[in-house]
């Protein structure tokens, strides 16, 4: 297993989580988590943390990169890429199998095309500059770039500013790529859009009865600022412009089952832009039982050589 690893990918609300937790499992393996925003401790709801996931039949499986850095705190892909490293290796020392499991299309293409990358600092010149133009002229501006390291979340206009300064950075300094190769077997759960939708949708009815608007109180309360919740995008963004009474509950609703639907989409969209740069990706239906779904990829595992 040395410099191999097991990669469990797709959009939001296919239960990657407990699909990798249950193989890790079978194959006695522990479970590096790339998504951006599960880093951040006392924010579980809105990022779909699911921690009883890890349980599998009473069985705690390990899990790393979860609930490392404190709310407020902008954790990067730099960051991720380190820490990430760091954890693969101190558990290949221990000889056990790795999953890297996550949705985030930047934080797994950082480790499996290994991107060398290094901490961008601010650049303010750039910055007023980028201020005077909309967010839609911010946006196709970040997709004009050719080698694009973040379109997967940049809802926020602070958001596509730093991400424009990140690839402007990046093409002055032609940085090489020097990340160790590591061998990896992805393994997608894919489901139909209509039936992504639709789990979308019931799962944000879930969180929102159980208390996601309580969560984002509680992060407020506890000294963390409005514009660092709302730099989150998505859920935090959302769900605070409502917690301090910009808009109805109803529109919070109406405009985050939007927002995820397309977060979503933008999410196979990438991953099917990875594919075309010649990525394998074995997909299973994720329609089929937890049964079904290991056993099928047991199967790939085991035709791919990696158990």
């Amino acid at each position: 297993m040395h410099n191999k690893l097991i990669t469990i990918l797709g959009p939001t609300a296919t239960g990657k989580t407990s699909f990798a937790a249950h193989l890790a499992k079978e194959i006695k393996a522990e479970i590096i988590s790339a998504d951006s925003r599960q880093v951040y401790k006392g924010m579980d709801l809105g990022t779909g943390k699911d921690l009883d996931d890890y349980v599998v039949d009473g069985i705690q499986i390990p899990y790393h990169l979860i609930d490392i850095a404190d709310p407020g705190y902008e954790y990067n892909v730099f960051e991720f890429q380190k820490d990430f490293l760091k954890a693969y290796h101190e558990i290949q020392s221990r000889n056990v199998a790795v999953i890297m499991c996550g949705g985030t299309g930047m934080y797994l293409e950082a480790i499996l095309k290994g991107y060398k990358l290094v901490k961008v600092p601010a650049n303010k010149e750039l910055r007023e500059e980028l201020q005077n133009i909309t967010d839609i002229e911010l946006s196709e501006k970040l997709r004009s770039y050719k080698d694009l390291h973040n379109v997967s979340d940049t809802s926020d206009r602070k958001r596509l500013i730093r991400a424009i300064e990140i690839q402007e950075y990046y093409q002055a300094k032609s940085i090489k790529d020097d990340f160790p190769k590591i061998e990896s077997i992805n393994i997608g759960i894919h489901f139909e859009r209509k039936i992504i939708r639709e789990r979308i949708t019931k799962r944000l009815k879930e969180r929102l009865a159980v208390g996601m608007t309580n969560e984002i109180e509680t992060l407020l309360t506890k000294g963390v600022k409005v514009e660092e919740l709302m730099f989150y995008g998505l859920e935090y963004k959302i769900i605070t412009q409502y917690v301090i009474g910009e808009i109805s509950f109803e529109e919070m609703f109406q405009k985050l089952n939007t927002a995820i639907h397309q977060f979503a989409k933008r999410q196979m969209t990438w991953f099917r832009r990875m594919e075309k740069q010649g990525f394998k990706i074995h997909w299973i239906d994720g329609n089929k039982s937890m049964e079904e779904k290991i056993n099928e990829a047991l199967h790939i595992l085991k035709i791919s050589n990696n158990l």
